[in-house]
Protein backbone atom coordinates (compact mmCIF):
# COMPACT_ATOMS: atom_id res chain seq x y z
CA UNK A 1 0.00 0.00 0.00
CA UNK A 2 1.39 3.74 -0.48
CA UNK A 3 0.52 5.50 2.29
CA UNK A 4 -0.20 9.21 1.00
CA UNK A 5 -0.04 11.03 5.12
CA UNK A 6 -2.73 13.40 5.32
CA UNK A 7 -2.39 15.09 8.45
CA UNK A 8 -0.87 18.23 7.00
CA UNK A 9 -4.15 19.68 5.97
CA UNK A 10 -5.68 22.75 6.27
CA UNK A 11 -9.19 21.86 5.82
CA UNK A 12 -8.30 20.08 9.54
CA UNK A 13 -9.03 22.20 12.17
CA UNK A 14 -5.87 22.36 14.07
CA UNK A 15 -3.50 22.48 11.45
CA UNK A 16 -5.73 25.02 10.02
CA UNK A 17 -5.25 27.08 13.44
CA UNK A 18 -1.26 26.01 13.02
CA UNK A 19 -1.49 27.27 9.18
CA UNK A 20 -3.22 30.69 10.63
CA UNK A 21 -0.87 31.21 13.30
CA UNK A 22 2.77 30.34 11.14
CA UNK A 23 3.42 27.18 14.06
CA UNK A 24 6.70 25.87 12.25
CA UNK A 25 6.99 23.32 14.97
CA UNK A 26 3.88 21.86 14.36
CA UNK A 27 4.25 21.42 10.87
CA UNK A 28 7.78 19.80 11.63
CA UNK A 29 6.33 17.92 13.99
CA UNK A 30 3.62 16.24 12.20
CA UNK A 31 5.86 15.75 8.76
CA UNK A 32 8.31 14.16 11.22
CA UNK A 33 6.00 12.00 12.36
CA UNK A 34 3.98 10.57 9.35
CA UNK A 35 7.46 10.25 7.76
CA UNK A 36 8.02 7.48 10.54
CA UNK A 37 4.90 6.22 10.35
CA UNK A 38 5.77 4.70 7.03
CA UNK A 39 4.28 7.34 4.59
CA UNK A 40 5.69 7.52 1.29
CA UNK A 41 4.01 11.05 0.05
CA UNK A 42 3.73 14.12 2.75
CA UNK A 43 0.35 15.43 1.06
CA UNK A 44 0.59 19.12 1.71
CA UNK A 45 -2.92 21.11 1.13
CA UNK A 46 -2.66 24.63 2.36
CA UNK A 47 -6.69 25.19 2.28
CA UNK A 48 -6.78 28.73 2.56
CA UNK A 49 -8.38 31.37 0.53
CA UNK A 50 -5.59 33.76 0.37
CA UNK A 51 -1.80 33.65 -0.25
CA UNK A 52 -2.31 29.84 -1.13
CA UNK A 53 0.86 29.40 -2.83
CA UNK A 54 2.90 31.04 -0.27
CA UNK A 55 1.69 29.25 2.00
CA UNK A 56 2.30 26.00 0.25
CA UNK A 57 6.00 27.14 -0.03
CA UNK A 58 6.18 27.82 3.63
CA UNK A 59 4.26 24.61 4.64
CA UNK A 60 7.10 22.58 2.15
CA UNK A 61 9.96 24.10 2.83
CA UNK A 62 9.39 23.08 6.77
CA UNK A 63 8.43 19.89 5.63
CA UNK A 64 11.47 19.35 3.42
CA UNK A 65 13.72 20.52 6.90
CA UNK A 66 12.56 17.45 8.36
CA UNK A 67 12.10 14.38 6.02
CA UNK A 68 12.79 13.80 2.55
CA UNK A 69 9.88 12.35 1.79
CA UNK A 70 8.53 13.32 -1.45
CA UNK A 71 5.50 15.79 -1.54
CA UNK A 72 1.97 15.36 -2.32
CA UNK A 73 1.03 18.62 -3.49
CA UNK A 74 -2.54 19.19 -2.90
CA UNK A 75 -4.55 22.05 -4.14
CA UNK A 76 -8.04 22.11 -6.03
CA UNK A 77 -6.22 24.87 -8.48
CA UNK A 78 -4.02 22.75 -11.22
CA UNK A 79 -2.08 26.04 -11.84
CA UNK A 80 -1.18 26.70 -8.00
CA UNK A 81 -0.26 22.81 -7.93
CA UNK A 82 2.47 23.57 -11.24
CA UNK A 83 3.76 26.43 -8.77
CA UNK A 84 4.29 24.96 -5.86
CA UNK A 85 6.39 22.03 -7.76
CA UNK A 86 9.18 24.05 -7.79
CA UNK A 87 9.93 24.39 -4.13
CA UNK A 88 10.34 20.55 -4.24
CA UNK A 89 13.27 18.66 -3.56
CA UNK A 90 12.69 15.64 -5.55
CA UNK A 91 9.63 14.72 -7.63
CA UNK A 92 6.59 13.54 -6.00
CA UNK A 93 2.31 13.28 -6.33
CA UNK A 94 0.38 16.26 -7.84
CA UNK A 95 -3.06 15.91 -6.48
CA UNK A 96 -5.55 16.23 -8.58
CA UNK A 97 -6.12 16.23 -11.45
CA UNK A 98 -9.87 15.22 -13.08
CA UNK A 99 -12.06 15.57 -16.12
CA UNK A 100 -12.96 18.89 -14.94
CA UNK A 101 -11.49 22.22 -17.41
CA UNK A 102 -7.76 21.84 -18.42
CA UNK A 103 -6.91 20.69 -15.35
CA UNK A 104 -5.19 17.80 -17.82
CA UNK A 105 -3.76 19.83 -20.23
CA UNK A 106 -2.03 22.12 -17.42
CA UNK A 107 -0.27 18.97 -15.60
CA UNK A 108 0.26 16.15 -18.04
CA UNK A 109 2.78 18.51 -20.24
CA UNK A 110 5.04 19.58 -17.13
CA UNK A 111 4.76 15.48 -15.51
CA UNK A 112 5.98 14.06 -19.24
CA UNK A 113 9.45 12.33 -19.17
CA UNK A 114 9.81 12.81 -15.38
CA UNK A 115 9.02 10.75 -11.94
CA UNK A 116 6.26 12.97 -10.94
CA UNK A 117 3.09 10.50 -10.06
CA UNK A 118 -0.44 12.19 -10.62
CA UNK A 119 -3.99 11.97 -8.40
CA UNK A 120 -6.80 11.83 -10.76
CA UNK A 121 -10.58 12.07 -9.99
CA UNK A 122 -12.61 10.66 -12.24
CA UNK A 123 -15.22 13.61 -12.83
CA UNK A 124 -15.48 16.28 -15.31
CA UNK A 125 -17.35 18.89 -15.77
CA UNK A 126 -20.87 17.43 -15.37
CA UNK A 127 -19.77 16.78 -12.06
CA UNK A 128 -19.44 13.38 -9.90
CA UNK A 129 -20.90 10.88 -12.04
CA UNK A 130 -23.61 8.60 -10.70
CA UNK A 131 -23.26 5.45 -12.00
CA UNK A 132 -19.97 2.96 -12.03
CA UNK A 133 -20.23 3.05 -15.79
CA UNK A 134 -19.83 7.10 -15.99
CA UNK A 135 -16.63 7.43 -13.65
CA UNK A 136 -15.14 4.33 -16.35
CA UNK A 137 -16.11 6.64 -19.13
CA UNK A 138 -14.15 9.69 -17.24
CA UNK A 139 -11.39 6.74 -16.46
CA UNK A 140 -10.86 6.22 -20.25
CA UNK A 141 -10.78 9.44 -21.05
CA UNK A 142 -7.86 10.64 -18.72
CA UNK A 143 -5.88 7.78 -19.37
CA UNK A 144 -6.66 8.40 -23.22
CA UNK A 145 -5.24 12.33 -23.09
CA UNK A 146 -2.13 10.51 -20.54
CA UNK A 147 -1.13 8.51 -23.71
CA UNK A 148 -0.84 11.64 -25.46
CA UNK A 149 1.42 12.62 -23.27
CA UNK A 150 3.49 9.40 -23.12
CA UNK A 151 2.66 9.11 -19.23
CA UNK A 152 2.81 5.53 -17.94
CA UNK A 153 -0.24 4.00 -16.17
CA UNK A 154 2.20 3.07 -13.10
CA UNK A 155 2.68 6.98 -12.46
CA UNK A 156 -0.93 7.79 -12.29
CA UNK A 157 -2.90 7.14 -9.08
CA UNK A 158 -6.66 6.73 -9.48
CA UNK A 159 -9.31 8.09 -7.48
CA UNK A 160 -12.42 6.90 -7.97
CA UNK A 161 -14.43 9.19 -5.83
CA UNK A 162 -14.86 8.12 -1.97
CA UNK A 163 -18.41 9.74 -0.84
CA UNK A 164 -19.90 9.32 2.32
CA UNK A 165 -21.44 5.41 3.23
CA UNK A 166 -24.07 7.64 5.59
CA UNK A 167 -25.57 8.87 1.99
CA UNK A 168 -24.98 5.87 -0.28
CA UNK A 169 -27.41 3.44 -1.71
CA UNK A 170 -25.60 0.43 -1.99
CA UNK A 171 -22.69 1.01 0.54
CA UNK A 172 -19.21 0.58 -1.53
CA UNK A 173 -20.74 -1.29 -4.09
CA UNK A 174 -20.43 1.05 -7.59
CA UNK A 175 -16.87 2.51 -5.99
CA UNK A 176 -15.48 -1.36 -5.55
CA UNK A 177 -16.81 -2.33 -9.20
CA UNK A 178 -14.86 0.84 -10.71
CA UNK A 179 -11.95 -0.54 -8.91
CA UNK A 180 -12.32 -3.95 -10.15
CA UNK A 181 -12.48 -2.73 -13.80
CA UNK A 182 -9.76 -0.36 -13.76
CA UNK A 183 -7.19 -3.00 -12.23
CA UNK A 184 -8.50 -5.75 -14.95
CA UNK A 185 -8.28 -3.33 -17.67
CA UNK A 186 -4.75 -1.17 -16.79
CA UNK A 187 -2.88 -3.93 -13.93
CA UNK A 188 -0.28 -1.20 -13.02
CA UNK A 189 -2.93 1.76 -12.58
CA UNK A 190 -2.39 2.25 -8.74
CA UNK A 191 -5.86 2.63 -7.08
CA UNK A 192 -6.46 5.34 -4.08
CA UNK A 193 -9.00 8.14 -2.63
CA UNK A 194 -9.39 9.42 0.64
CA UNK A 195 -10.15 6.96 3.31
CA UNK A 196 -11.99 8.86 5.58
CA UNK A 197 -14.39 10.29 3.30
CA UNK A 198 -16.19 6.81 3.72
CA UNK A 199 -17.20 7.75 6.96
CA UNK A 200 -18.16 11.80 7.52
CA UNK A 201 -20.97 12.40 10.15
CA UNK A 202 -20.77 8.61 11.72
CA UNK A 203 -19.87 8.04 14.69
CA UNK A 204 -16.90 5.58 16.01
CA UNK A 205 -15.00 6.74 12.51
CA UNK A 206 -12.29 4.65 12.86
CA UNK A 207 -14.17 0.89 12.50
CA UNK A 208 -15.74 2.53 8.75
CA UNK A 209 -12.61 3.13 8.02
CA UNK A 210 -10.76 0.65 8.37
CA UNK A 211 -13.54 -2.10 7.45
CA UNK A 212 -13.65 0.40 3.81
CA UNK A 213 -9.74 -0.18 3.48
CA UNK A 214 -9.95 -3.83 3.51
CA UNK A 215 -12.97 -4.37 1.48
CA UNK A 216 -11.48 -1.64 -1.27
CA UNK A 217 -7.80 -3.45 -0.68
CA UNK A 218 -9.69 -6.78 -1.77
CA UNK A 219 -11.46 -4.85 -4.48
CA UNK A 220 -7.70 -3.45 -5.78
CA UNK A 221 -6.66 -0.23 -3.73
CA UNK A 222 -2.94 -0.17 -3.43
CA UNK A 223 -2.69 3.46 -2.36
CA UNK A 224 -4.43 5.69 -0.02
CA UNK A 225 -4.65 9.08 1.33
CA UNK A 226 -4.97 8.26 5.13
CA UNK A 227 -3.79 8.76 8.74
CA UNK A 228 -0.45 7.22 9.12
CA UNK A 229 -0.38 7.73 12.67
CA UNK A 230 -3.70 5.48 13.39
CA UNK A 231 -1.80 2.45 14.21
CA UNK A 232 -5.24 0.34 13.91
CA UNK A 233 -6.04 0.85 10.82
CA UNK A 234 -1.72 0.77 9.95
CA UNK A 235 -1.97 -3.36 11.25
CA UNK A 236 -5.16 -3.71 9.28
CA UNK A 237 -3.57 -2.42 5.72
CA UNK A 238 -0.52 -4.83 6.65
CA UNK A 239 -2.57 -7.57 7.94
CA UNK A 240 -4.64 -7.68 4.69
CA UNK A 241 -1.65 -7.24 2.45
CA UNK A 242 -0.72 -10.47 4.07
CA UNK A 243 -4.00 -12.03 3.72
CA UNK A 244 -4.19 -10.89 -0.21
CA UNK A 245 -1.51 -12.72 -0.63
CA UNK A 246 1.03 -9.90 -1.02
CA UNK A 247 3.72 -10.04 1.43
CA UNK A 248 5.84 -13.21 1.37
CA UNK A 249 6.45 -14.88 4.18
CA UNK A 250 4.87 -12.29 5.90
CA UNK A 251 8.10 -10.25 6.66
CA UNK A 252 6.55 -7.01 6.14
CA UNK A 253 3.46 -7.24 8.49
CA UNK A 254 6.63 -8.76 10.69
CA UNK A 255 8.71 -6.05 10.59
CA UNK A 256 6.29 -3.24 10.38
CA UNK A 257 5.23 -4.62 13.72
CA UNK A 258 8.85 -4.67 14.75
CA UNK A 259 9.20 -0.94 13.88
CA UNK A 260 5.95 -0.20 16.09
CA UNK A 261 3.88 0.58 13.07
CA UNK A 262 1.27 -1.08 14.74
CA UNK A 263 0.52 -3.69 17.78
CA UNK A 264 2.59 -1.35 20.02
CA UNK A 265 1.97 2.57 21.70
CA UNK A 266 2.61 5.23 19.90
CA UNK A 267 5.77 6.47 20.37
CA UNK A 268 6.12 10.07 21.81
Amino acid sequence: MIIIAEKLNGSIPSCAKAIADRDAAYIRTLAAMQAAAGAAYIDVCAAVKENELETLRWMIDLIQNETDTPISVDSPDARTCMSAMQFCNKPGLINSVSGEGDKMDVVFPAITGTDWNVMALLCDDTGIPRTAQKRIDVFEQIMKKAKTFSIEPSKIHIDPLIEMLCTSEDGIAMVCEVMTHIKKTYPTVHLSGAVSNISFNLPARRLINQAFTVLAMNAGMDSAVLDPLNQDLMGMIFATEALLGNDEMCLDFIGAYRRGLFGQKNKP
